[in-house]
Formats: C-alpha cells, sequence, structure tokens
C-alpha cells in the first residue's frame, strides 16, 4: 500500500461525528454548528442541500458532501453504508436512496441500519429521480425548457394510469426481494414489463394498456408459478398501502434510473417537441418579415433549455408524501442534535 494511500485510510478510519463534534468545539460560542452530510454521489449534492438548508439557521448549517473522492464509488451506498455507518451522529449524517431498503422494512441488515439510525436520511422515494419525475411538477418543467405555459398533456392521469397498471406487479416485485428469491424475478425483469414501449402524444392510452396487458400476462404467470402465495401478497399489499405505496403513486417507488429515462423522459421529450413547435409557429405567423422571424426563432432557440437539466433541477417534488416523510425525519434528527446541544450547554462543554 502506498503511503499516501494508507494516510487517506486512517484519516478516513478517524472521521465520526465525534471528530466533527470536537471541531465544533473549537470554535467561537457564538459560531453556527456544522452537520456534515454525506452523499453517494456529486448527483446527489443538489437534492440534499434543498432538503436541508430550510433548516439551516444562526445555530447550525449542513455541508453537504462525498466521504472520499478517492475511495467510494460513485453510486454505491453499499459503500457509503459500510464507511460511516457506525460513525455518524449528531454532527455527521447519512443521506441515501431508500432504493428498496424501505420496502424491506427491516428484512435485510443494510435496511435494518437505514430504517433504526436517525442519522441516516433516506429519500422514502425509490430515488431522487423519482421525485424529478413527480407528476404534478412536470408542466413547470416543460415550461422551464420550452417557455410556453400551455398545458397540452395530464401528467398527473397518465403516472397515475400507468401506477395503477404496474401495481399489482410491484407486490411481487416486493414480496420476491423480501424472501431473497429476487433471481427469480429481479427489478431488471419488472422495468423490462413495464417499459411503455413507444409513446405517440396522441395515443397516450396506447401506452398504458400495453404495459397493462403485459403486467396482466406476468401477474397470472407468477400466481401459477406461487399457487399457496395469495395470503402473504395481500397481507404484503396491506403493508405497502400504510408505508404509503398506493395503486396511485407506485411510480413512486419503482427504479428511479428506469423511470426518469425510459418512463418519463420520452414523455416530457414529446410534449417539449410539441409546444416548442406552437411557439415556433407562432413567432412565424406574428412576423412581419423574414429578418424579423430569423431574430425571434434564433432568439427563442437560445431561450430553451436542455430537458434532462431541467428535470434534475425540478424542486417541485416538496408537496410529495415521500418528501413530506423525509422532512419529519430531518425534524426528529434536529430535535435529537438541540437536545444533545442543550445538554452540553449546561454542562459547561459549550
Amino acid at each position: 500500500m502506498r503511503k499516501e494511500d494508507f494516510m487517506a485510510k486512517r484519516l478516513t478510519e478517524n472521521i465520526t461525528s465525534a471528530y466533527f463534534e470536537a471541531a465544533n468545539r473549537l470554535r467561537a460560542k457564538n459560531a453556527r454548528r456544522r452537520i456534515v452530510a454525506y452523499v453517494e454521489s456529486y448527483d446527489d449534492v443538489f437534492f440534499w442541500r434543498t432538503a436541508l438548508s430550510r433548516y439551516e439557521d444562526k445555530t447550525r448549517y449542513f455541508e453537504v458532501m462525498l466521504p472520499s473522492r478517492t475511495k467510494l464509488e460513485r453510486g454505491k451506498k453499499s459503500a457509503l453504508m459500510s464507511l460511516i455507518s457506525n460513525k455518524v451522529g449528531r454532527s455527521m449524517i447519512a443521506c441515501v436512496d431508500a432504493d428498496y431498503d424501505y420496502m424491506m422494512q427491516g428484512a435485510t441488515t443494510t435496511s435494518q441500519k437505514i430504517l433504526d439510525s436517525p442519522y441516516v436520511l433516506h429519500t422514502y422515494a425509490y430515488a431522487i429521480e423519482n421525485y424529478q419525475c413527480y407528476a404534478p411538477s412536470l408542466h413547470d418543467t416543460c415550461v422551464m425548457v420550452t417557455l410556453n405555459d400551455h398545458a397540452i398533456f395530464d401528467f398527473e392521469e397518465f403516472m397515475r394510469l400507468y401506477s395503477e397498471a404496474v401495481f399489482p406487479l410491484f407486490i411481487w416485485s416486493v414480496w420476491h426481494y423480501r424472501r431473497g428469491i429476487y433471481k427469480d424475478f429481479s427489478i431488471t425483469d419488472f422495468n423490462k414489463i413495464t417499459d411503455i414501449g413507444g409513446f405517440n402524444l396522441n395515443a397516450p392510452q396506447v401506452s398504458i394498456d400495453n404495459v397493462r396487458n403485459k403486467v396482466r400476462k406476468k401477474v397470472g404467470w407468477l400466481q401459477r408459478h406461487f399457487p399457496n402465495a395469495k395470503e402473504s401478497y395481500l397481507a404484503l399489499k396491506h403493508e405497502l398501502l400504510k408505508l404509503g405505496v398506493t395503486p396511485q403513486t407506485t411510480y413512486m417507488y419503482i427504479h428511479g434510473h428506469h423511470l426518469f429515462s425510459k418512463i418519463v423522459q420520452p414523455v416530457v421529450t414529446k410534449v417539449c417537441s410539441r409546444l416548442i413547435q406552437e411557439r415556433e409557429n407562432e413567432i412565424r405567423r406574428q412576423a412581419k418579415h423574414c429578418t424579423q422571424m430569423r431574430n425571434e426563432l434564433s432568439c427563442y432557440s437560445n431561450s430553451m433549455q436542455d430537458i434532462g437539466q431541467m428535470m434534475k433541477r425540478n424542486t417541485g417534488y416538496m408537496a410529495s408524501g415521500p418528501f413530506m416523510r423525509l422532512q419529519q425525519d430531518i425534524e426528529k434528527f434536529l430535535k435529537i442534535e438541540q437536545e444533545a446541544s442543550a445538554k452540553d450547554y449546561n454542562n459547561g462543554i459549550q
């Protein structure tokens, strides 16, 4: 092992919540407490900054970062958890995608660690991408891209119908993962079946019907393959409903990258293309001469934004059920942090 690698390993091993607590005590009495929030990848920083910054005040602030730029592979929650799960505390927290760990409800070691610790915050939704696909916010995303506020597509209705179509198969997916037999029916298998395929803006119901038919066939196969699973399936369905997974919001809990890239972004792209065409036709009609038309079209083209980037910057998910649960967890953590700070103050430590 190289000397610099050895030193980096030693440094990583010794960075704990207690380390940051000690650093906070070295600051002036009226200085704000620093709470380090470790995330899985660079793409997660903006989301967690948005979630945490509203809780900053004159007594505390958050700093969102990756634990190590050299040792932690991007997007590896298991690496993040193994690195800091036993070192988190009031001055150092972990912020992760829920993935299926929220659905697992402690059935695995990672799920248990995430759900049991007040110092590990998770998204409740499968991943940050699911928030970026929150249906009530997608029209605003289209407006950011096209600068055209004409509502030509009902995203909420489409995602509701899609969710209702995939909900029975989603229960089967969680059922397999709870039992550790996901090789028989993996998330990849689920994604293939629930892919909408080609999307036609003039006939969106065709995509829904296509998914519904594929789901019906697979559910029928699973029912025949597991004839004794009816009771446990219905019990799991009831449990998932209590966890906030409804037939109308299933899309918030399925594989985030698949939802983003294969379901929602293609639909948003079709809608944006139609809105851009609308606006360009309007410019052509209203232009008094060719030069004005070319200038206006050029100005409009330069004002448009990238669809993927605007979806990633979408913050319209704050009224969603999963995000409100996340806020409750942040407030629970802050209550613990405040009580510990008050105890330190009374003991003359700070």
